[in-house]
């Protein structure tokens, strides 16, 4: 088979796994557990450290992997959503997930699923997709990235080794409370008996729910109290906490590692669209809710001070857009509105009217048809900041690397 005979079919498998987005998100875990079971999965032996919140989950499970991956561990590595394609979700130290692997995979999947009333969501699918991978590849760690919420999140299915809860914030208000004690809740429904369970330190109502969890459940809990110092890959001073979280975890399950061993894995750590540099004058940052969008201005006063931005903003339904935009309004020195390549892309207009509603201070503003117009209408002597939407941020950084085609279009 050739080069692109196999990207063919790897397209038409993940198109079809796209679709099965149509089905939407169903929190619970009797599906999952059927499609794991009669799967063989988890493979046995293998071990995990399962990652929940709402801010920095993503980096934190980036610095585990790195630090393991400087240690010589193998480990796997399950995150969503993807910035540019698919196979991101799915990799371990080595490489990602192949095409050819994902074809094969997913043919798999949809042979077994057929019929299924309930079918499978697209997250589930996606996971069982990782973990067959994580098994072939014999990986004896894998990290896991929750997709939404915890308690009824298809990764909950996995036993960890460790439970991680990273910062707890408003987002996905509509499926998992409108308090931050009840969002609290459904992270906190990852930790598991006996397991032992790291957070940080949160807002008390958050952290009451965790506390009184771990406690009923007789799993130890560390609390991290202070932030790493150090030069680490990922910039601001909330990935400091981030990175005490990833070393506390892997102490947690008994890993004795060197200190110099520690910083290069903090170093030389990848995660994408998180504050991430293009040069002298751009960043693209994923912040989608509010305090993402805060600690993304802490970042860029620490990183240009007395500058602001211009900023090119896209957003998606379902979020507190008019938040994150009030949040990010010290920084605005212009917006360029545009929309994303997502079905749940907002309109121009209506970010320009949800802009307009705040009532804040006026600035120039400019409606986009695209992420490729807006970058071409910036000056480029001046700083620029692309955030909004993690999916916005992908699509600016296949068109940046001069590979639009490669952007995959997704919903979740």
């Amino acid at each position: 088979m050739t080069d692109t005979d196999i990207a063919s079919t790897a397209q038409k498998e993940i198109g079809w796994l796209y679709s099965t987005q149509l089905f939407g998100i169903k929190l619970g875990l009797d599906n999952v557990h059927r499609l794991l079971g009669e799967m063989g999965l988890p493979a046995a032996g293998q071990k995990f450290i399962h990652v929940a919140g709402t801010n920095g989950k993503g980096s934190t499970c980036a610095f585990i992997h790195s630090i393991l991956r400087e240690a010589g561990v193998n480990a796997g590595l399950f995150t969503s959503p993807h910035l540019i394609h698919f196979g991101e979700r799915i990799r371990d130290a080595e490489r990602m997930i192949t095409p050819q692997e994902i074809a094969t995979g997913i043919s798999r999947l949809r042979e077994r699923v057929a019929g299924w009333d309930p079918h499978p969501t697209f997250f589930e699918l996606a996971l069982a997709l990782a973990l067959e991978w994580f098994s072939q590849r014999g990986n004896p760690w894998v990290v896991l990235e929750t997709g939404l919420g915890g308690r009824l999140d298809a990764t909950n299915a996995i036993t960890p080794a460790v439970s991680v809860i990273t910062p707890i914030g408003w987002d996905h208000m509509e499926m998992l409370g409108d308090t931050l004690a009840k969002i609290a809740g459904e992270k906190a429904g990852i930790i598991k008996p006996g397991v032992p369970v790291v957070t940080q330190r949160q807002s008390a109502e958050a952290l009451d729910v965790i506390e009184r969890a771990a406690r009923d459940l007789n799993a130890p809990l560390t609390i991290v109290e202070a932030p790493l110092e150090g030069a680490f890959g990922l910039a601001g001073p909330h990935q400091r906490w981030n990175a005490a979280m990833a070393v506390a975890a892997l102490r947690a399950v008994g890993f004795e590692l060197e200190e110099d061993l520690i910083q290069r894995g903090l170093r030389e750590v990848s995660w994408p669209a998180r504050f991430q540099r293009v040069g002298d004058h751009l960043v693209i940052d994923g912040a989608h809710n509010p305090d993402a969008a805060r600690v993304l201005v802490e970042t860029w006063q620490e990183t240009f001070p007395q500058q602001k931005a211009q900023v090119i903003f896209g957003g998606v339904a379902g979020k507190d857009t008019c938040a994150v935009l009030r949040e990010m309004e010290p920084i605005i020195a212009s917006l360029a509105l545009t929309p994303i390549n997502s079905p749940r892309t907002l309109t121009v207009e209506k970010l320009r009217e949800l802009w307009e509603g705040l009532g804040l201070a006026p600035r120039p503003v400019t409606m986009h048809s695209s992420i490729a117009d807006a970058l071409q209408a910036v000056d480029g002597r001046c700083p620029t900041l692309i955030a909004g939407s993690l999916y916005l941020a992908g699509e600016a950084l296949a068109l940046l690397e001069d590979k639009p085609q490669a952007f995959e279009r997704s919903a979740q």
